[in-house]
């Protein structure tokens, strides 16, 4: 898209957002910029990604960065392969099954493009209560609960028991995320230097509005069934008198995208080993299944807009150093599995050695008040310390995530850095139980997350944007420029163990 373009739908959106104080303002005009539709998503692989990664680079450079990338330019190309499934019909019996809505489908090498395999159903399926499933596709309760199989012990036993696949129930019981569908699109990347072996096993997730059709002449309720598997309750295994059709037309391709790398040298030398990474996601989803007509997902809050906080602390600062460096990480392929930051921290441009911290922003719903932060590392290292002082001096509590069974603190580009022993922190909006905060929160969820609906249209609490943006600001600043670097607190049970 032309500059000149891209310059108008970034004032068109200014002019139809409330008033904004001038910094709120500029980095919304930013998030505009990275998250109108003509980036198209900005998937990963995608010529729309390059002009993102493009723009980013190009804003960080008027800023008074300087490149931290590949042979001195902003960019580290990550390598990565991709396997997509292009066209799908499922059948059960003479039912048709409808591709992304009550099925979808893990591509994987090796696996087969033609399927005709019995049904049966295991329950929550733990080792040892399945019966005889060779050949067939074993229908599993995909649970959460603490004591029952999880999704790895589920692979793992129907797997040993000689089954064709795993076909698992996405559990409305659990709440706190609810499945989305339609999923939108069936897609495996994976970083390219990852060994691609062949694996005919089978591995598909089922909406649970569509048990019903798989357990035609079974004499089984679905519901029954789906009520008692999101409530932990006992579960039966059986056979199903029904076959799982299916023809399936698969591309592979080699793709890459870049991270963009910047870098702001420090004041102090004696600090100058102590480099703090700022790193957000550029990626989106792109284009994918439709939902009410709309199929772009332009993923403005995942991650557009924290992308456009790192630029506009760039801008902020006019190229005025901190006391310890910092580097200015967006990376690429988050949503496909964290590649960008898996290859930054296994390729450093920055070593390892001489990085002290990484503050990320994900996770991040700026559409209710923000009067509470769940940090993510909170009593793991002194990040913790640091976000609890700076939240405090703002009127803002903190907490350690409530929900630990959605695993959040695992699937955001942090994670990375703090398996390589590098302390880390994300932060995601906090709520009180019951409020109308929750609410919001949940509702974004269920339609917004991984959706069309997050895009530039959507309500937005921009007080509450303000907020976490100066608290970012103020962090970034104390973490910088305070005497001691960032450090692990002992006993963590997060800090890798030598």
């Amino acid at each position: 898209m032309p500059k000149v373009a891209v310059a108008f739908a970034a004032l068109s959106l200014i002019a139809a957002t409330p008033k904004l104080d001038r910094d709120t303002a500029a980095w919304w005009a930013t998030t505009g910029q990275l998250s109108n539709d003509a980036m198209q998503g900005r998937d990963t692989g995608s010529p729309a990604y390059e002009r993102a990664a493009r723009l980013v680079a190009d804003k960080v450079r008027a800023a008074g960065l300087k490149p931290a990338g590949e042979n001195g330019s902003w960019f580290q190309r990550v390598p990565m392969h991709e396997i997509r499934v292009t066209h799908a019909t499922f059948s059960v019996g003479k039912r048709a099954l409808v591709f992304l809505h009550d099925l979808t489908i893990s591509p994987a090498p090796g696996m087969p493009t033609r399927i005709d395999a019995p049904l049966a159903y295991g329950g929550y399926c733990g080792a040892g209560s399945l019966g005889n499933v060779r050949g067939k596709i074993v229908i599993c309760h995909g649970t959460r609960r603490k004591g029952l199989p999880d999704a790895a012990d589920r692979e793992a036993a129907v797997r040993a028991a000689g089954a064709a696949g795993i076909l698992t129930i996405a559990d409305p019981g659990f709440t706190v995320e609810p499945p989305r569908w339609p999923y939108a699109y069936a897609r495996t990347v994976t970083l390219a230097t990852e060994p691609r072996k062949g694996d005919r096993f089978l591995k598909m997730t089922l909406n649970a509005d569509s048990l019903s059709k798989l357990l035609a002449g079974s004499r089984r309720k679905a519901s029954a069934l789906i009520a008692a598997g999101s409530a932990g309750r006992p579960l039966p295994s059986f056979a199903i008198p029904n076959r799982l059709r299916a023809a399936l037309t698969l591309s592979e391709r080699d793709i890459s995208s870049p991270n963009v790398l910047a870098y702001l040298p420090g004041s102090e030398p004696k600090l100058a080993d102590q480099v703090i990474v700022l790193s957000a996601h550029l990626d989106g989803y792109g284009y994918g299944e439709p939902v009410r007509g709309d199929r772009l997902y332009n993923g403005t809050l995942d991650d557009a807009a924290y992308v456009a906080l790192l630029i506009r602390l760039a801008e902020r600062r006019h190229g005025q150093p901190f006391r310890r460096p910092i580097l200015f990480a967006a990376f690429a392929g988050e949503e496909k599995g964290l590649l960008g930051s898996r290859w930054y921290v296994a390729h450093p441009t920055v070593p390892l050695s001489r990085t002290a911290a990484d503050i990320n922003l994900d996770q991040l719903r700026p559409i209710f008040p923000l009067k509470l932060l769940t940090v993510h590392g909170l009593e793991d290292t002194t990040l913790g310390d640091d976000a609890r002082a700076v939240a405090n001096s703002l009127g803002i509590q903190v907490q350690v995530d409530p929900e630990p069974e959605r695993n959040l603190i695992r699937r955001t580009d942090h994670w990375p850095f703090m398996q390589t022993g590098v302390p880390a922190t994300n932060f995601v909006f906090g709520f009180r139980p019951g409020t109308r905060s929750e609410q919001i929160y949940r509702q974004w969820y269920r339609t917004g997350y991984h959706k069309p609906k997050d895009d530039l249209k959507q309500p937005m609490d921009f007080k509450a944007a303000a907020d976490f943006n100066r608290f970012f600001y103020k962090l970034v600043e104390r973490v910088a420029d305070q005497p001691k670097a960032p450090a692990w607190k002992p006993g963590s049970p997060l800090k890798p163990r030598k």
